[in-house]
């Protein structure tokens, strides 16, 4: 009889352990991938917005070393991020291409339109119309420079929705987290009150309370780590996975970037684990014995 019971009682606690790992990897593996995509969609749209420049239209009769030392200047620039010198012959070149016929036979090499031009790209936190307004007047005033262009509208509308966007994704990251430790924090919860009978022996028999506390949380640590490593585990099939799909995701990920989000997640699995334990525990150290059979 004796055995029997102390092999349902290990049952028990195996299914109790199991189902602790089990909820704080599946709710580790949920916050890990919102994460992920928070990530991914700040390269995004900074990568986005790094596509976003100017193009430099320089003066009839500019000399080339004029134009090479303006754009020497601007590569020396803080908020640029790369600059490429067009010369007259590949506008010509490209616009020919696009047109799909050689326009310059009907015009004559005489009355080519186009210019010499530098096509500038900025950094991700210049992209905006506030920023490009005082670097667009501050290469006006270069005098070997007629014009510039760019889309003040679309600089708008794309600033307008990433940033919408980002609101969105943060306010369901904090909303997500705060869910993620009120699961793992009950999961704990229910594992330690299948144990509350062995904590109020431990306590008859003289144990203080940190003696008391200590395997419990360590224990905790332990599932929380081996939740966080199979999470991470599960995160890397994800990113192999997309990346096997989407070739083009693979320049969205910085590899430092993602080892620090998995020591991230990878510590934030054994602090809830062991914090949501010490708590748990202090409730049934405190309790009465009649309260220990609600």
């Amino acid at each position: 009889m004796s055995t029997r019971d102390d092999q349902y009682t290990r049952r028990r606690l195996t299914g109790s352990y199991i189902t602790s790992v089990v909820s704080i990897t599946l709710v580790l593996f949920m916050l890990g991938l919102l994460g992920l995509i928070v990530i991914n969609a700040r390269r995004l749209s900074d990568h986005i917005k790094e596509n976003i420049g100017f193009e430099i239209i320089m003066n009839e009769g500019v000399k080339e070393a004029g134009i090479l030392q303006l754009q020497k200047t601007l590569d020396a620039s803080p908020y640029v991020k790369s600059t490429e010198y067009i010369t007259r012959e590949e506008a010509t070149e490209m616009l020919t291409k696009d047109l799909g016929e050689d326009f310059i036979k009907w015009l004559g090499e005489e009355q080519n339109p186009l210019m010499p031009s530098i096509d500038v790209r900025f950094k991700a936190a210049w992209a905006n119309n506030d920023s490009l307004a005082v670097i667009e007047k501050k290469i006006l005033e270069n005098s070997n420079v007629k014009e510039l262009f760019y889309q003040k509208s679309l600089v708008h509308l794309i600033n307008k929705n990433i940033n919408r966007i980002g609101v969105i994704i943060l306010g369901f990251s904090v909303l997500l987290l705060v869910i993620a430790i009120a699961l793992i924090n009950n999961t704990i919860r229910l594992s330690v009150y299948s144990k509350r009978f062995l904590i109020r022996s431990m306590q008859l028999v003289g144990a203080t309370e940190n003696f008391i506390r200590k395997p419990f949380i360590w224990s905790s640590i332990f599932q929380g780590i081996i939740g966080a490593i199979i999470a991470l585990l599960m995160l890397t099939g994800i990113l192999y996975l997309s990346v096997q799909n989407i070739p083009e995701l693979a320049l969205l990920h910085e590899m430092n970037t993602v080892l620090i989000f998995y020591a991230a997640v990878f510590v934030l699995g054994m602090a809830i684990s062991g914090v949501s334990t010490y708590f748990a525990i202090g409730k049934y150290l405190r309790a009465k014995t009649d309260k220990l059979f609600n």
